[in-house]
């Protein structure tokens, strides 16, 4: 990979931080799946890069691809999909939803040949919501979750700490001061990693960016999906989610909009998250299950567009009032989740996340596990110290793992890294995309 010279790095100064030439880690995720799987689709939300990926991936493979938003394409492929899923492997396929017919050709020809290396698919939409998908391509199928940019890919450098917390977390600790400052944190989180926003000032041009982003989702990937009844009330259903993000989500809190049947709403809760806007983080627990609180957490996929459905400006963030902490405090850890997340979906051997909850009020935001049952523990902390109050949770979730439970580590706005206790250690949350050597 380049040194990141000539590469947009997380900009704290709110000014673009141009996409078009980032080297993208699901590109080599994306090519290595394909050496094993007949099948890989890349699903993600709108605008997340997936078209670019496709055309990267279709370069290095030479291969062609067949665009199913191409109207004289779309037609050719509902006369005779055959012709199109017949064509030298791979054959690299977008927005293939558009096209039912096209996955029926696709199983017949893996019926033929079931090399890997066959199809490469792209959609807006999870393939679980769309059933001709499920069906057709049941066990042959390999999911590839696109998320947004990452703070690594941004910075062009090639970040590991899960990886590297995984196999060796001691050396997670090692490392120099943070330089970063919460004013910094705060640009961080509400630019998000879309790469069409980062490409705008942040200000009235990323704004309307958002707001139109949101439009497009909600008036075409959604209708598309499902008849819709109470149409109108689906913005503010979206909104009510935002104002969860990072917490349990209460479908009845959510779907408390004026109007708007129960029923309906959890049917468009399923909807949203099918277009990825949204994504549950389920509840984990080995240990004390008889005290776990077991409801998913809910997450926005991105930290910039859940910061606007919100309303929530870097000048209001910045403020020191306890409803603009509070608001903070959710943001970051959505961000974080999701840029763990993100590494977590590079790697091999990850059978299992969630977050641990307890009745008597003990909290894990992310766990991380692996295949053999190890596990790395995560808290996100808004503050720039973290008394030993706040390792509580984490402690006591080692405690009742046991040898399994690697690493707990507590990232929060301070600069200092060190080690709290056995197995425990505070970190800066710029040591996410800080490579570890």
């Amino acid at each position: 990979m380049a040194d990141g010279r000539d590469r947009p790095g997380p900009s704290a100064t709110g000014e673009p931080r141009r996409s078009h030439l980032i080297a993208r880690r699901a590109l080599e995720v994306a090519a290595s799946r394909l050496a094993v799987e007949p099948v890989v689709a890349l699903q993600g939300p709108r605008t997340v890069g997936k078209s670019t990926l496709l055309q990267q991936l279709a370069r290095e493979l030479g291969a062609d691809i067949v665009d199913l938003d191409d109207p004289a394409l779309r037609e050719i492929a509902h006369a005779d999909p055959g012709t199109l899923g017949a064509g030298p492997a791979p054959v690299c396929v977008e927005e293939c939803q558009h096209v039912p017919g096209i996955l029926d050709a696709i199983k017949a020809e893996l019926n033929r040949d079931l090399r890997p290396g066959r199809f490469v698919l792209a959609g807006s939409t999870r393939y679980g919501a769309v059933p001709l998908a499920a069906q057709a391509l049941t066990r042959r199928l390999h999911l590839l979750t696109i998320w947004p940019l990452s703070q690594g890919e941004l910075a062009g450098v090639r970040e590991n700490l899960l990886e590297v917390a995984l196999s060796n977390p001691a050396a997670t600790g090692a490392g120099a001061s943070s330089p970063t400052t919460r004013h910094q944190y705060i640009q961080l989180v509400t630019g998000g990693g879309l790469p069409l926003a980062l490409a705008r000032s942040a200000g009235a041009g990323r704004n309307r960016w958002f707001d139109d982003c949101i439009t497009l989702v909600l008036e075409r990937d959604v209708r598309q999906l499902e008849r819709m009844r109470q149409r109108e009330q689906l913005p503010l259903l979206l909104r009510r989610v935002a104002a969860q993000t990072a917490q349990v989500l209460y479908v009845n809190a959510a779907a408390s909009v004026p109007g708007m049947d129960r029923t309906v709403a959890s049917d468009y809760l399923r909807l949203l998250e099918a277009t990825l806007l949204i994504h549950r983080l389920p509840a984990w627990g080995r240990t004390l299950r008889a005290r776990a609180a077991g409801s998913p957490k809910v997450h926005l996929v991105d930290s910039g567009l859940a910061a606007r459905l919100l309303g929530l400006s870097p000048e209001r963030l910045e403020g020191n009032d306890p409803t603009a902490l509070t608001e903070f405090g959710h943001l970051l850890e959505t961000f974080v989740v999701g840029e763990l997340m993100k590494q977590a979906s590079r790697l091999d051997g990850i059978t299992g996340y969630g977050h641990w909850r307890t009745h008597d009020g003990d909290e894990v935001d992310l766990i991380i596990e692996r295949d053999d049952g190890a596990v790395v523990a995560l808290e996100v902390k808004a503050s720039a110290r973290v008394p030993g109050e706040g390792m509580r949770s984490l402690a006591k979730l080692r405690d009742a793992v046991g040898p399994a439970f690697i690493a707990g580590m507590a990232l929060y706005l301070g600069s200092r890294s060190y080690t709290f206790a056995e197995r425990l250690l505070v970190l800066p949350v710029d040591r996410i995309w800080t490579p570890v050597d």
